[in-house]
């Protein structure tokens, strides 16, 4: 694979010579009351609390206040702050709770779930139930991806900036601390090719043989980064679904059918871009999703990149291991390395590496060819992490239409 060089990662720094991660920030999250929002409608502030920690989201505060008033109008509001997470509601049950007629509500809730994309639904009128889904990973995607920055809309664009400022204030990582790990990292191709440990699981060709179907879109998280003038210039359009959501996609024009081979020709384009591609742990309905990250763009990356706060990506089945005696302390893996858990000091010729910041991508590796001074290890007692299947109900059953 021929690794090209010429992006960057704004989490990595070169100071004096030590090339390593940026100084990691403290999430800031500044809680606030409904008092201190007296001229924002009460119904806002109610939708903006069943965004809150039970959705897997912040503390009221200023950046999810503005984010909610953008997401909803004041009347989609009256309806939704009346959904709390975890429910399941048919348009009757919301327009009793809300006193407002059956079919107006109905008509706003298509709205939010088949043009906006803010919530999920899930089985056939009149039946058909409505569910929130949490900001991130959830409405973040489903409201912004598509095939073409073209399709971006003022109000897209307003929503992924205030998205931004929300994500900035570092909460999904407090939260990162306290769930359970939500996807695994794989390691690039070319890292595992003559690695013996290595299993079927640890190559995507594999992970993907048992579905039918695919669709790509563009990456979300590098998208909001291109629009706020911070992209990193590495490719897009690797963000996948599989299975019937990737039907799904298509026909609603927010993803494009590619066969097997064709999506395993876009993966390994992004690898050799210093991207890296992750696997789910929870499947649904037959239906998964994967994207190609980079630590300076990606929100999940950047839980560990830019706030050093792991939690939320399954532990690496590799560790990269560097024989000194080779080693030139030339930097080219701290510059390689998303995650920032390599640090090179060039002129005083030492090595850092910090193993809880490792996804064991191999990408390091890979930018060490010349020297071949680094070698991936299995680590001790690494045990597979088990992918939870569900059948009904969340995320990805609602984008699969059932």
């Amino acid at each position: 694979m021929q690794v090209k060089t010429n992006f960057k990662n704004r989490m990595i720094q070169n100071k004096n010579g030590v090339i390593g991660p940026v100084e990691p920030r403290n999430p800031n999250v500044k809680v606030k009351t409904f008092g201190d929002y007296p001229s924002v409608p009460r119904s806002y502030l109610e939708v903006a609390e069943n965004y809150g920690p039970d959705l897997s989201g912040p503390q009221l505060c200023d950046e999810l206040v503005a984010l909610i008033c953008h997401m909803f109008t004041e009347d989609e509001a009256d309806i939704i702050r009346h959904l709390k997470s975890g429910e399941y509601k048919t348009a009757a049950e919301l327009a009793e709770k809300a006193h407002r007629p059956k079919e107006e509500v109905r008509a706003i809730l298509d709205v939010l779930a088949r043009e906006k994309y803010i919530i999920m639904s899930a089985g056939r009128p009149p039946q058909t139930r409505f569910f929130l889904i949490p900001i991130v990973p959830g409405a973040f995607a489903t409201i912004l991806v598509r095939t073409s920055m073209d399709t971006l809309t003022e109000w897209h664009k307003k929503f992924a900036l205030l998205y931004k400022e929300l994500y900035d204030t570092g909460f999904s990582a407090l939260k990162a601390k306290v769930t359970q790990p939500g996807i695994r990292y794989l390691p690039v191709g070319e890292s595992i090719e003559n690695v013996q440990y290595a299993l079927p699981y640890d190559y995507f060709a594999e992970y993907i043989d048992r579905f039918d179907d695919f669709a790509v879109a563009l990456c979300q998280c590098r998208m909001v980064e291109e629009i706020a003038g911070q992209g990193c210039g590495r490719p897009m359009e690797n963000c996948t679904s599989m299975g019937k959501s990737a039907l799904m996609m298509a026909k609603q024009g927010r993803g494009r059918l590619v066969e097997k081979q064709e999506l395993l020709e876009i993966k390994k384009e992004a690898e050799a871009s210093g991207l890296v591609t992750w696997a789910m742990l929870l499947e649904r309905e037959g239906n998964s999703t994967s994207c190609s990250c980079c630590g300076c763009c990606c929100g999940m990356m950047r839980s560990i990149s830019e706030f050093n706060m792991p939690g939320r990506i399954a532990p690496p089945h590799f560790l990269p291991e560097c024989d000194l005696d080779k080693c030139s302390y030339c930097g080219k893996c701290a510059l390689g390395c998303p995650m920032g858990a390599i640090t090179i000091d060039t002129k005083n010729k030492t090595r850092g590496f910090a193993a809880e910041r490792c996804i064991g991508c191999g990408l390091c590796l890979v930018q060490c060819k010349k020297e071949q001074a680094l070698t991936l290890k299995p680590v001790p007692g690494f045990e597979i992490p088990e992918v939870k299947i569900r059948k009904r109900g969340g995320f990805l059953s609602g984008l699969s239409g059932e």
